[in-house]
């Protein structure tokens, strides 16, 4: 697939997300699949010193989290995210789909360059991971809020391992405007209606499109299966960026000066 039908459109712009099929074949997931495995492991020719990576560790209290910083943490697959993968050939070709490419021009409108905001793998280990809270994606520093998101499944996602929990429709407004970190306050959560919450259970390879102002969560792992995905975030080239934590320099996906592959080798080489 690599354009929505008008159809397929008012359902994302009804409901907030939009499951895409698989957008990756065999070959293609194996692929990823085996070289975020080498990352985590140490086995990977990548520049681990500009990557952020977290270990897992939460549990049940997301306030438990481990810190993420730049560097190899060790060889383990017990990693919670890894960020900056948009500097990995492999997740800078699959983050570039012409699916993405049309999505973005629908949002943004065609001739808008486009950055990423982040290109992040996301784990929840076997018999591990860590709870998310309900919660809108946003960032402090950002002006106006980044609100296209590609979610891709790396492994089977099911409820037992942990999979996205969705509020349909939560998109059409911020829920917490004042508060850019996006979590509800612990009086939002007690007036959440969670029976309205629906399971986004996914094939591996399978890929989901989310508003990113959708409220979602996810839980614990308590399977033997681990739930890997990668989730590209994707913004307006034109985007301000106001604070002193964000990174200097967003890459271009799409637009003048867009960074690929080849342009990735260039660097490497050089």
């Amino acid at each position: 697939m690599n354009a929505l039908t008008d159809d397929q459109w008012q359902q994302y712009e009804r409901d907030g997300y939009l499951k895409l099929g698989r957008l990756l074949s065999d070959s293609e997931l194996a692929a990823l699949q085996q070289r975020i495995d080498d990352i985590m492991m140490g086995r990977a020719k990548v520049d681990y010193d500009q990557m952020l990576m977290q270990l897992d560790g939460g549990g049940d209290d997301y306030s438990k989290i481990s810190p993420q910083t730049k560097g190899f943490k060790g060889p383990t697959r017990n990693y919670r995210k890894i960020e900056d993968l948009e500097f990995d050939p492999l997740f800078l070709e699959f983050s570039r789909h012409p699916l993405a490419r049309h999505i973005c021009g629908r949002v943004h409108g065609p001739q808008t360059a486009i950055k990423c905001m982040r290109a992040m793998f996301m784990n929840k280990p076997a018999r591990r991971g860590t709870v998310l809270p309900w919660h809108q994606d946003r960032w402090t520093g950002l002006a106006p809020d980044p609100l296209v998101t590609i979610w891709t499944a790396l492994d089977p996602c099911t409820i037992d391992n942990g999979c996205m929990r969705i509020i349909p429709a939560s998109h059409r407004k911020l829920v917490n405007p004042d508060d850019l970190s996006g979590f509800l306050s612990k009086e939002q959560l007690a007036a959440l209606d969670e029976s309205t919450a629906i399971p986004l259970e996914s094939a591996a390879g399978e890929s989901i499109l989310l508003h990113n102002w959708l409220l979602h969560s996810s839980n614990v792992n308590d399977s033997s299966q681990s739930r890997r995905a990668y989730s590209v975030c994707y913004m307006d080239a034109a985007t301000k960026c106001c604070e002193s934590w964000l990174r200097s320099q967003f890459n271009v996906l799409f637009g003048e000066g867009e960074l690929t592959p080849e342009t990735l080798s260039s660097r490497a080489s050089t």
